[in-house]
């Protein structure tokens, strides 16, 4: 797995997966959806944690910088 994912891309879904976590902790979002945002959450850490994103590599997106020698 080779890391596409920027240190911005990696914060924001961070920042998401904590307040989602926080909407369905404190009850305010039931039901169905609750379990949506709650899969929703782990995914959004786990991809942050691994700085890889399945999704991005068959679109061919990476949220990496350049790397210096590149310039």
């Amino acid at each position: 797995m080779k890391k596409n994912m920027g240190a911005v891309d990696r914060t924001i879904r961070t920042l998401l997966a904590i307040i989602l976590a926080v909407l369905v902790l404190a009850g305010a979002v039931k039901g169905a959806l609750a379990y949506v945002l709650t899969i929703v959450a782990i995914v959004f850490l786990a991809t942050s944690l691994f700085g890889f994103c399945p999704l991005y590599v068959p679109l061919g997106i990476t949220t990496l910088g350049r790397k210096k020698s590149e310039q």
